[in-house]
């Protein structure tokens, strides 16, 4: 039996619970907006200043799913123009040092995986 058997296996769901978590944290934009606001609160437009790239749109409904999961929270101003800020929970805090170790891990090995795809890309002669 292996020793990684009881991650695929959470709650005798077949893994889906641990899938969807990993889906959301794992995809395109997540990470990005978490390491982010690591540096504290930030207002919308100022966060999507800070990360290239990234339509309103997908940070909208990225920062809505990271509100829905408990990453982030959301403060809202009764300000003229309305103010709203976003700032990471005690949860989302807990996510930088596992995202940190993915990171540190994908920078230490980058070499070698272009090095293998170049190797894979090629043709054989």
């Amino acid at each position: 039996m292996s020793q990684y058997e009881h991650t695929c296996m959470i709650r005798g769901d077949g893994g889906r619970a641990i899938r969807a978590v990993l889906d959301r944290i794992c995809d395109k934009w997540t990470l990005l907006i978490v390491a982010t606001l690591d540096d504290g609160r930030l207002r919308f437009t100022e966060l999507h200043k800070q990360i290239p790239g990234i339509s309103q749109r997908m940070l909208t409904l990225t920062l809505r799913n990271l509100e829905r999961d408990g990453l982030v929270s959301r403060t809202v101003y009764a300000e003229v123009p309305p103010r709203v800020e976003y700032t990471l929970t005690a949860m989302g805090k807990s996510l930088i040092p596992p995202a940190l170790a993915l990171a540190g891990w994908a920078i230490a090995h980058n070499a070698r995986i272009q090095a293998s795809r170049a190797a894979y890309d090629t043709p054989p002669a």
